[in-house]
């Protein structure tokens, strides 16, 4: 799963437009010109598609919490330069303020089971003994379910 296909999928569930992406990405001191957003949002397929880089992905969803949870005051926190699917994961779960259970619920609307346990092993710290990486499929199937919850079939 790309980042560019992320900042997709985040787009079309909450409904996002031009306007208010470069308005999360400012609100997490990244500049970003509306040409280049455009660029990162084309379809896998199209030769125009610009990779979109961890540091930018991490800008975005950095945003993203400021907009869902409002913006904290003095310095904005750092944006990682590497991501891993689990941060994503712990970023999104952040920025919607949910809990376990709600975040089991999301997977299981789309079809997919995880027990509690196997959960938490994601936000775990790596190297710890029970830390687990988050794969693609499990990473899919959240934003699968949250397209569901937040968008769903009109």
């Amino acid at each position: 799963m790309t980042n560019n296909d992320i900042l997709r999928r985040l787009r079309y569930t909450f409904d996002l437009d031009d306007n208010k992406m470069l308005a999360i990405f400012a609100s997490a001191d990244k500049t970003v010109e509306p040409e280049l957003l455009k660029t990162w949002l084309k379809k896998e397929e199209d030769p125009e598609l610009v990779a979109l880089e961890d540091v930018d992905l991490a800008h975005f969803l950095n945003g993203f919490i400021n907009e869902k949870r409002g913006k904290k005051e003095g310095a904005q926190p750092e944006a990682e330069t590497k991501l891993t699917h689990n941060i994503i994961f712990m970023k999104l779960k952040i920025a919607l303020s949910l809990q376990a259970e709600e975040v089991l619920e999301i997977l299981a609307l789309a079809d997919f089971r995880l027990s509690k346990h196997e959960l938490s092993a994601f936000f775990r710290k790596p190297g710890h003994k029970h830390y687990r990486e988050c794969k693609d499929q499990i990473l899919r199937n959240f934003l699968k379910g949250l397209q569901l919850k937040y968008r769903p079939a009109e």
